[in-house]
């Protein structure tokens, strides 16, 4: 699939779950970086923005199998993975699928599920796979975890650990809808005879493979390559800062910006897709000093202010012809 097909493809995705999600198009086209990166999407936001729908009308506008996955105090990594279940007929132990055997896994909530049942996505997250009793099992391709949390309400809550959100390639949020999206969701609400909106599968499985091979082949110069690395290494030195932007969080900047210039029909990385996609790639990573959580610092300022203070490489002519 060429990057201007692949472009107008994932237009049309974005375009459909529109039809149905009254959202800002730039978080759609933020989240699907991400999925085109390969990556898993953290949605943080106050009850009612439409963060359920929003992964459930991803999935069917893909045409990609969905799960959801109620995460509550009492959810054991079990109720996840799945587990052996002993059969009388056969006499043997037979290996049960659970709910995180699908393309699109919806984690709601995941912050309300004790740490020990949270670090079971870890693996499937980080390897595409699950091991139950010692006995390893591959999870469907393309495999993406779309988890959320709500902000307020923290009593009853266990935080992400730092190394669950490293897994995940965006963290984002819906937001409230601006004047004329609160006006539609009125206007359909008065119009309850007519159905709701609905979201329809606009390409299938192989599709999504196929489009998740088109960064591969995106250039990236030395020095953007370079600007990447700067972007990531500064934020270590940040004096707010406790614990930087990781290894890993320099290979998902890296990736992520290919995916976003293949969404904007480029087949070379700019410094503007790295400006553009670095706060909602990289802030989840941070871990800020006490004192900085004390005076109120946010995790996103420190990565804008970073990017204030990274140089911009000069872009080489020739790569933008």
């Amino acid at each position: 699939m060429s990057v201007p097909d692949a472009a107008a493809t994932a237009d049309d995705v974005i375009d459909e779950i529109l039809s149905a999600v009254v959202a800002d198009r730039a978080i759609f086209e933020e989240i699907t970086a991400g999925l085109l990166a390969r990556g898993h999407v953290l949605l943080e936001d106050v009850p009612g923005t439409g963060k359920t729908l929003t992964a459930r009308s991803f999935a069917t506008a893909l045409g990609l199998e969905f799960s959801r996955i109620q995460f509550t105090p009492d959810l054991m990594p079990a109720d996840v993975t799945g587990s052996y279940v002993f059969e009388e007929e056969t006499g043997e132990f037979h290996f049960t699928p659970g709910p995180v055997f699908a393309n699109v896994v919806l984690a709601d909530e995941i912050n309300r599920a004790p740490p020990k049942t949270q670090s079971a996505l870890l693996e499937a997250m980080g390897e595409g796979q699950v091991t139950v009793d010692g006995e390893t099992h591959e999870l469907p391709d393309p495999f993406i975890v779309i988890a959320t949390q709500n902000p307020v309400e923290q009593e009853g809550t266990f935080e992400l650990p730092e190394a669950q959100r490293d897994r995940f390639m965006i963290k984002t949020s819906l937001g409230y809808p601006d004047t004329a999206g609160t006006r539609e969701l009125i206007d359909r609400r008065a119009d309850r005879d007519q159905p709701d909106p609905t979201v329809t599968p606009v390409i299938d499985r192989d599709t999504v493979r196929e489009l998740q091979t088109v960064p591969e082949e995106i250039t990236v110069d030395e020095p953007i390559r370079d600007y990447i690395g700067d972007v990531c290494r500064t934020t270590r030195r940040d004096g707010r800062v406790d614990v930087g932007v990781s290894p890993r969080g320099v290979q998902r900047l890296f990736e992520v910006s290919r995916a976003r210039a293949v969404l904007a029909g480029r087949d070379y990385v700019v410094p503007d897709d790295v400006k553009s996609i670095a706060p909602v790639a990289l802030a989840h990573r941070l871990v800020l000093t006490p004192e900085a959580s004390v005076e109120g610092a946010s995790r996103h300022r420190v990565i804008e202010s970073v990017l204030e203070e990274v140089d911009v490489p000069a872009m080489d002519p020739a790569s933008a012809e």
